[in-house]
């Protein structure tokens, strides 16, 4: 165990956290994202949702200031009514982490898919939440 560590955060996950450059990207996924099959690195938080991970990860996790939008969701697909609550408390997660944030980007689905399979990892939840994937793009720490 260690001091001000998350507990929801694995060892694996901070070993990727770790790893993690300027400008590389990692993919909360929820349970219905096809994580298995486009991981470069699979990380399983199966049996927690988006929220708790995103809320854990930022406690030790630099966003890029550099670049416009450095949080991207998954577009809703057009035509699709599914409504997104899950996204307003990304937004209020986002904004007690103290990281500078503006707006999310949001990326067509198969568009998403694409820089998923470019990011440095996916973390799989089980998040049960539709259109829950995010991706925090990596900053770096100025102190």
């Amino acid at each position: 165990m260690l001091k001000y560590i998350p507990d929801i955060l694995s060892p694996e996950l901070l070993k990727v956290l770790m790893e993690m450059g300027h400008g590389d990207e990692i993919v909360i996924a929820d349970g219905n994202f096809p994580a298995a099959s486009i991981a470069q690195r699979l990380v399983r938080a199966d049996g927690h949702g988006v929220p708790p991970v995103l809320e854990a990860i930022l406690k030790l996790f630099p966003l890029d200031i550099y670049v416009p939008h450095p949080v991207a969701l998954m577009q809703v697909v057009p035509g699709d009514t599914v409504k997104t609550p899950i996204w307003d408390q990304y937004r209020k997660i986002l904004k007690d982490s103290g990281e500078k944030f503006t707006d999310f980007e949001h990326v067509e689905r198969f568009a998403f898919y694409e820089r998923a399979k470019k990011a440095f990892a996916v973390v799989a939840t089980g998040e049960s939440a539709l259109y829950a994937n995010i991706i925090l793009k990596k900053g770096v720490v100025t102190k």
